[in-house]
C-alpha cells in the first residue's frame, strides 16, 4: 500500500506545514506546482526532501487559485484547464530533475480532485494533459470516479486512491469540506481507517455506515496541525498490521 501526502504548499513568507517531518513516514510525496500552494523554490526543496528521505515525487496540480488555495470551484475552458496542467507538471518535472529526481505522477489538487470525479469536460481536460505530457505517467484518483474512467480509456495508469483522514458519502465520495466533520483530525482514528482501507478495502461513511473502496494509494493530508503526527500513527499501524508500505511504482 503506498502511503502518500500533499506537500510543498508553503509560498514565499507563508508556511503550511512540516513538509520534512511528514516525509519521514510516506512513500509518495504529492509537490505543490504553484497554482494552490507552493513556488519555485519552495517546489525544488520539497523536491531535494523527498530524495533524502527516498520519497517519489509526484505533481499536485491545481486549479490556478492562490487566494482560494485551489479549494474553489472554476468554470474554466477544458482546453485552458489542459494548458495549465501541462505547464503545472512541466515547471515540476523541471524542478525536480535539478534536484536529483523526476515527476513519477500526477494527483489533482482540492476543488480540481473533486470536480474531476463527476464533470466530463474538466476531467477529459485532464486526463489529455497528462497524455501529452507523458503517457507513461500514473494517475492517483477516486475509485469510480470520470477522470478515472477516461484516464483507463486513454491508456493511462489509474491508481486508485482512499482518504483515511476524509469523511465519505454512502456512494464513496468525499463529504465536502465545509461540512462539519469532514475531515477527521484524531490521528489513531485516522490510522484505524488507514489500517481497514488497506486490508478489507471499507471506511466509514459520515453516517455510520460502511462503504467498499479499493485503493492501491491512501492520502494523509499535509496542511493541518496534526499532519506529522498522523502521518506517523497510519505508518504505525499500517506496519503493526502486516501491511507492506512501498510506493505503487
Amino acid at each position: 500500500m503506498d502511503l502518500n501526502s500533499d506537500v510543498g504548499e508553503s509560498f514565499g513568507a507563508w508556511t503550511m506545514g512540516d513538509d520534512a517531518g511528514v516525509l519521514a513516514h510516506v512513500t509518495s510525496a504529492n509537490v505543490a506546482c504553484g497554482f494552490h500552494g507552493g513556488d519555485a523554490r519552495t517546489a525544488r526543496a520539497t523536491c531535494g526532501l523527498a530524495v533524502r528521505h527516498g520519497v517519489v515525487v509526484g505533481a499536485h496540480v491545481s486549479y490556478r487559485d492562490l487566494a482560494g488555495f485551489g479549494r474553489r470551484f472554476l468554470d474554466v475552458d477544458p482546453h485552458e484547464l489542459t494548458d495549465e496542467v501541462v505547464y503545472q507538471v512541466g515547471a515540476l518535472q523541471a524542478l525536480a530533475r535539478v534536484a536529483g529526481t523526476a515527476v513519477r505522477y500526477v494527483k489533482p489538487h482540492g476543488a480540481l480532485y473533486t470536480a474531476i470525479a463527476h464533470h466530463e469536460a474538466q476531467a477529459g481536460a485532464v486526463v489529455r494533459a497528462v497524455v501529452e505530457v507523458d503517457p507513461t505517467l500514473p494517475l492517483l484518483a477516486q475509485p469510480g470516479s470520470v477522470v478515472a474512467r477516461l484516464a483507463q480509456a486513454a491508456g493511462l495508469r489509474v491508481v486508485p486512491e482512499g482518504f483515511p483522514d476524509r469523511a465519505y458519502t454512502a456512494d464513496g465520495r468525499l463529504v465536502p469540506r465545509s461540512t462539519a466533520g469532514a475531515v477527521v483530525h484524531d490521528p489513531q482514528e485516522v490510522a484505524r481507517r488507514a489500517v481497514r482501507l488497506a486490508l478489507d478495502g471499507t471506511t466509514t461513511t459520515a453516517d455510520g455506515d460502511r462503504v467498499l473502496l479499493a485503493v492501491e494509494s491512501l492520502c494523509v493530508h499535509g496542511d493541518t496541525p496534526q499532519a506529522v503526527a498522523v502521518a506517523a500513527a497510519t505508518r504505525a499501524a499500517l506496519d503493526e498490521a502486516g501491511v507492506p508500505v512501498a510506493t505503487f511504482l
